[in-house]
């Protein structure tokens, strides 16, 4: 995603990813430290920017950016919506 992403954007970010969604990571774009590949985490919330929040199973809590990260949904969460 290049710049902010709209209000509508976000929602359907929040809609993908519902708060306790678990995913897998696939490829991390962080040229720093970025999350392994194959980590599972759970997602802990959708920010404004659309930047999806995780708790990792490694213990670190890095978002993940849609569509510039990639990761695999392995089970989602029941009800949705924002903690």
């Amino acid at each position: 995603m290049t710049g902010l992403p709209t209000r509508a954007q976000v929602e359907r970010i929040r809609n993908q990813y519902p708060v306790g969604t678990k995913v897998r990571m696939i490829h991390m774009t962080d040229p720093y430290n970025p999350i392994p590949k194959s980590t599972v985490g759970t997602v802990a919330y959708v920010d404004d920017a659309g930047s999806v929040h995780m708790k990792w199973e490694n213990g670190r809590t890095l978002a993940f950016i849609p569509g510039e990260d990639s990761v695999e949904i392995i089970e989602r969460a029941n009800g949705g919506g924002q903690a």
